[in-house]
């Protein structure tokens, strides 16, 4: 069931909301969260799409935000609230109100979402494209216990990681480190049934691919080791090769679906990695709404401390590679054991 509204408010919505679950026999609100979507209009339907898929394992109220830019100013000075309201079937297993706003209320959209969200229940927002500098300090990322971006969404996805450290507040998360949860989980089931000392790491993956640096550091924090950041033509990540004192443990996915597992003295293993759509993403980031403790470290440990396969080194004033020493002697990197590389995979 859709009911449109046009030129309303944050209390007709409401109503609107109530009278749809009525007319379609859900009186009751079953919701257990709030997810806020932020977005343009040509990226909503994709968005929606995204979350009324997750929804069926997380039914929510889904709130899309879509911020029209008015083309006089005339209609830029005018606030307007339009909206969409959609229950049942089509809505998933919840609720969704698409908000379309206009002129001057687009810099005050936490006024207009505040009072639709659930209440007594979580509230996550996500940015689906242009995500702030500072999502914890946007008026509506201050509404919500977690906070997801995605960096490969931005124009300077590398770059993007290097802000998200800097403005990083626990309950923030990216879409760039669930894509590689399923690379962790391999490569520390890997490490725990051949003991070994791992002494140096190698992710392969296309250029400019935020995932590909977030494995690169988890590694290079977690095992305390020298990791080379090299590039490939793809699919996202490709391959990942550790030295160890018995030899090469080597996890390689050419082909973007699966991939071969190879140790020494065992025979090579096919494993399903195939690349996950964002609904699957999304889904899973909404399992857990506590802090992200490992995603924090690996974010702060800096791109910057990663080699390079064309041996390039760091430039002045950035911090050295994972695993060597300081001007003073000193080792910038926390020891870390193998075990607690097993222990990070596991979100």
């Amino acid at each position: 069931m859709k009911i449109d509204l046009t030129e309303t408010t944050s209390s007709k919505i409401n109503k609107a909301l109530v009278e749809g679950r009525r007319a379609v026999g859900t009186p009751t609100s079953g919701m257990v969260l709030t997810l806020v979507i932020v977005t343009d209009e040509e990226n909503a339907y994709d968005a929606l799409k995204a979350a009324n898929e997750a929804s069926r394992e997380h039914p929510s109220r889904t709130l899309v935000v879509i911020k029209r830019v008015s083309r006089s100013p005339r209609d830029r000075a005018k606030a307007r609230l339009d909206a969409e309201v959609r229950v049942g079937t089509e809505a998933g297993t919840g609720e969704t109100v698409l908000l379309r706003l206009y002129g001057e209320v687009i810099d005050h959209a936490q006024s207009v979402v505040l009072p639709l969200l659930l209440p007594d229940a979580p509230v996550v927002v996500w940015w689906a494209v242009n995500a702030p500098a500072a999502p914890a300090q946007d008026p509506l990322g201050a509404l919500a216990q977690r906070r997801v971006t995605d960096a490969y969404a931005d124009e300077q996805p590398i770059h993007e990681l290097s802000a998200r450290a800097e403005t990083y507040v626990p309950g923030d998360t990216d879409l760039s480190w669930t894509r590689i949860t399923p690379w962790r989980s391999m490569l520390a089931a890997a490490l725990d049934q051949a003991p070994c000392t791992v002494t140096s790491a190698e992710v392969t993956g296309e250029e400019f691919n935020p995932s590909c640096e977030l494995l690169a550091m988890w590694l290079a924090d977690r095992l305390n080791v020298p990791v080379t950041r090299k590039v490939s033509d793809g699919p996202g990540l490709t391959a990942v090769r550790m030295e160890s004192s018995i030899g090469a443990i080597v996890l390689d996915r050419p082909d973007g679906s699966l991939a071969t597992l190879s140790m020494h003295g065992q025979p090579d293993r096919a494993v399903a990695l195939k690349r996950r759509e964002t609904a699957e993403l999304l889904a899973e980031e909404l399992r857990r709404l506590d802090p992200d403790e490992i995603y924090a470290r690996a974010l702060k440990f800096g791109v910057d401390r990663l080699g390079h396969g064309n041996g390039e080194q760091p430039a002045d004033g950035q911090q050295p590679a994972a695993g060597e020493k300081a001007a003073d002697g000193s080792d910038p990197a926390r020891p870390a054991a193998k075990k607690a590389a097993k222990k990070a995979a596991a979100k």
